[in-house]
Formats: structure tokens, sequence, C-alpha cells
């Protein structure tokens, strides 16, 4: 079905890989296109609780597909704001498994991804400036996650980061050894497949929706989005199975 990616949606942690190894999974307007189309299916599929987003080979990505930016697209196809804000809306948590170098473009998905859990020798950068151009969509990513001077020093330089100076600024949020990356991201995946689907939806909705307003609408915001998650089902079913001390079972409403 998809020619750039490989996708995996059985069971409740469905895996989407960039499969162009040989090209170390660029990422261009069919690929865009391709992970658009499968997010927007598992979207629609609620036994999917998480998303676990990788790259096949040795790399995660090195970025955008240099030779596809002047090309026609030969079927569908999508930029990489509608990628972004496809991620973003999924109302499904999305982990990068990064497994190798995510450069460009490719660190972008991986800030776009709720979490990131990276391997100790993958490697990240923005290193357009080499090649006279500028990491422009991707700032509005990074620039979520990462201090003004760090984005734009990683901007300006082109330098790489080892993976314990990604977490240390913010690109990633953990750092496990090489051979227990699948494993490691594979336990973070099936916790959080184990939480309310409801409330995951609601709560990271809220929270990209209330991250650029100002304070006080941002905390008028949050207080009615409070109320539609104290209504849901799974709460009343949380805190029941807090008082009685049982595993709580999740209806998703």
């Amino acid at each position: 079905m998809y020619a750039t990616i490989l996708v995996d949606d059985v069971g409740p942690v469905a895996r989407l890989t960039l499969n162009r190894p040989d090209k170390r999974n660029p990422i261009g307007p069919a690929t865009c296109g391709e992970i658009v189309a499968a997010l927007a299916a598992i979207r629609e599929r609620p036994g999917v609780r998480v998303v676990v987003l990788t790259g096949a080979g040795q790399a995660f990505s090195a970025g955008g597909d240099l030779a596809a930016m002047h090309a026609p697209a030969s079927g569908p196809s999508a930029s990489l704001v509608d990628l972004l804000l496809a991620m973003h809306d999924l109302g499904k948590p999305i982990i990068a498994m990064v497994n190798g170098p995510a450069i460009a473009g490719g660190l972008g998905l991986v800030v776009a991804c709720d979490l990131a859990v990276a391997a100790d020798t993958a490697t990240f950068g923005t290193t357009e400036i080499a090649v006279g151009l500028w990491p422009m969509m991707i700032t509005a990513e990074i620039t979520r996650s990462v201090g003004r001077k760090a984005a734009l020093e990683m901007m300006l330089t082109g330098r790489k980061l080892d993976a314990r100076e990604a977490l240390a600024a913010g690109l990633v949020t953990r750092v496990v050894p090489a051979a227990e990356l699948e494993a490691a991201t594979a336990r973070l995946a099936n916790e959080l497949a184990e939480r309310s689907p409801a409330a995951l939806a609601l709560g990271l909705r809220a929270f990209y929706r209330s991250q650029d307003m100002a304070f006080e609408p941002q905390l008028r915001y949050l207080e009615t989005e409070l109320g539609r998650v104290l209504a849901l089902e799974d709460a009343a079913e949380g805190i029941a199975a807090f008082l009685a001390r049982r595993k709580p079972v999740w209806t998703g409403k």
C-alpha cells in the first residue's frame, strides 16, 4: 500500500517505519503524504492507542529529500506542514524511536513526536546551513522544545549533537544503550497504551492548543478542558478503581 513507509498497526501500539534505508530515509512530499494517510487511518482505529515512529536501517532520517524538492510529485503527497499538523492532531501519543542520525527535517519529526527515546549512538542536527538553506518549518517545532540560544547555535553552525547533548537540550526525552532501544521504547509505549485513551486525547489537544496562549487565557481554556476531562466516563472509572484499589477498565469515553 505504501512505497516509502512500513505500517504495522496490529495491536494497541502501531509502528510507522520510514523505509528508504538506502537513502537514509529522506522526507519528501510522498513520504509526508503516506505518513499523513497512515495517521488518518490510525486515528479512526480505537484499538490503536500509541504510535511509534522510527527509521529502517542505520538512520532515523537524514532530512529533507533534496532531489524531490523541485520535482513534480508522481502520486499522493503532502507538505511537511500537513504532516506536523496531523501529528499534533492525532489525539494519540507518538513516540519517536531514534535508532540513528536524525538530521534536519528528520530532527523536526523527532521533536514533533510527543516523546522521543534515542539510542546512545544517535546524532542530531540542523545542518541545512551547510547547503545554503535554513530549517524554516522545523523552527516551529524546535523553538517549542529548546531554548532560543541553543536553537540558534544549532541552526547557525549546523553542528551535530550526540544523544546526551540532545537530551540535555530537550530534543529527546530518554537516551538508552542502542541494544536496549527496542525494549525501552516498547515498555514506554505499553505503559501509555494502558492509560485512558479519552483522557490522553483531551490532554494532548489541550497541551498543544494552549502552549502559545497568554497566561490568563491559557488558564481559562485549561479550566474548561479540565471540566471536559472530569466529565469523562473514564475519569469516573479511574477514581472508582483507585478507591477500590483495582485496575481501571477504560471505555475510551
